[in-house]
């Protein structure tokens, strides 16, 4: 039987986690001590990632939209998720962790343009 580490909840929404091949829907609890993700297939396959855990959150914002994706980092390792509320979740994130470890993830275009530029500045 999956254990909740929180005693109260402040946000509960739907996601999907990118731990495996494919995704798993499912939904997450975020309350005072960890950020966790229960899925709708296997609930006893959760993940519960504590708030002392956690180094760094991130996402990719344009403009002011935030991504669906974020990625959190730990000790552990990188998690990628998914979520429509994705900007709740790392408001929330901020309130717990600090405000200099959510982060500005590079986009795409950012991270082709770094590798060109690195491409062309060994061939001199």
């Amino acid at each position: 039987m999956a254990q909740s580490l929180n005693k109260s909840v402040e946000l509960q929404t739907t996601g999907v986690s990118y731990m495996a091949i494919g995704g798993k829907v499912g939904k997450f609890l975020v309350g005072e001590t960890a950020l966790e993700f229960y899925p709708d297939v296997n609930v006893e396959q959760f993940i519960q990632i504590p708030w002392t855990a956690i180094k760094q959150v991130g996402a990719n914002v344009s403009g002011r939209k935030v991504s669906r994706h974020f990625e959190i980092f730990t000790d552990q390792g990188k998690f990628l998720f998914a979520s429509k509320d994705s900007g709740k979740i790392l408001k929330i994130a901020r309130s717990y962790i600090g405000n200099d470890n959510v982060i500005k993830l590079p986009t795409l275009v950012q991270i082709l343009g770094k590798k060109i530029k690195n491409l062309f500045s060994r061939n001199k």
